[in-house]
């Protein structure tokens, strides 16, 4: 019975994770052959968020950035409390470009990280996870909802 129930809750751990008050599913990516658990931003408010006021992401974790269409990204890092690898997808779910080693943003006036080619998904991880995994242009990412 009480084995059960442990492994009812560490299924329940991996279909929810907790983001402030706001519960929702997990999903992930593979990229390189390494999974991150990533909470998505869909939503244009989803978006505005992302990462801000996170003190901690730890090395497994990340924010996976949906958009409607491909187009040039810029990212900035107001209110983000860490640094972060900011890094561009095609439609086709293949790497564009990246900004490494983003830091947070501690001035009223923010600079942006742009794409250097259109994207239609952005993927946020730790700082220096990009160099540790070797990524470069034409790598791809699996999404898996």
């Amino acid at each position: 019975m009480f084995r059960r129930a442990l492994r009812s809750l560490a299924a329940l751990s991996l279909l929810v994770f907790v983001s402030g008050a706001q519960a929702q599913a997990i999903s992930y990516v593979v990229l390189k052959d390494k999974t991150f658990y990533v909470e998505l931003a869909e939503t244009e408010a989803a978006q505005a968020r992302g990462l801000m006021f996170r003190e901690h992401l730890a090395p497994d974790r990340g924010m996976f950035f949906i958009f409607r269409d491909e187009d040039m990204r810029a990212f900035w890092m107001k209110n983000c409390f860490i640094s972060l690898d900011i890094i561009y997808f095609d439609k086709s779910f293949q790497m564009v470009s990246a900004q490494t080693n983003v830091p947070p943003c501690k001035t009223p006036a923010c600079p942006s990280y742009p794409s250097s080619a259109p994207a239609m998904y952005v993927l946020e991880l730790a700082a220096g996870t990009a160099d540790k995994l070797g990524l470069k242009p034409g790598d791809k990412v699996e999404f898996h909802r």
